[in-house]
């Protein structure tokens, strides 16, 4: 199983927009900047958290993405889901036809892996891994703008 960059870019960009927004939509040249993330692969990747209802954008001057509702209604996994990252392990896709049409030796294995991987990655809300991150920079003494915890919308927004 592996996690590709597709899913970790989407995560971290997340991470970064819950902890930034809040007041005002969040631009993803800011998020590109910060992260180190290509804007043009930050486009793709929001446009799909956009369609899932994850992330809300604003046009024009000013404009950005903001959470479509609060992070701690947000999993890790919907994330990861939304960006059509596959979290399997199976080479059979869960199916159990891995070897000449029958599950593999290790098919349980693998497939048991899934059921915990899923499980973890939906009981990690996006606004634990924000809160995380703050007490990481408290601890450094680096500060982040922290805007979490608010309304999903910036308040012109939410209008």
């Amino acid at each position: 199983m592996r996690l590709t960059t597709k899913g970790r870019f989407a995560v971290t960009a997340m991470v970064d927009l819950a902890t930034r927004g809040g007041t005002a939509p969040v631009t993803l040249a800011g998020i590109s900047e910060r992260q180190d993330i290509s804007l043009s692969y930050l486009e793709q990747l929001f446009g799909k958290l956009r369609r899932h209802n994850i992330v809300e954008s604003v046009r024009g001057p000013g404009g950005g993405y903001y959470l479509a509702r609060p992070g701690s209604q947000i999993t890790i996994a919907d994330i990861i889901s939304a960006v059509d990252e596959p979290m399997d392990a199976t080479n059979c896709e869960g199916k159990g036809d891995c070897k000449d049409g029958k599950p593999c030796s290790t098919h349980a294995l693998w497939y048991g892996l899934n059921e915990v991987l899923q499980a973890y990655l939906s009981s990690v809300t996006l606004q634990q891994l924000v809160d995380k991150h703050m007490q990481e920079q408290e601890k450094a003494g680096t500060t982040v703008m922290n805007v979490g915890k608010r309304s999903a919308k910036p308040a012109h927004a939410a209008a």
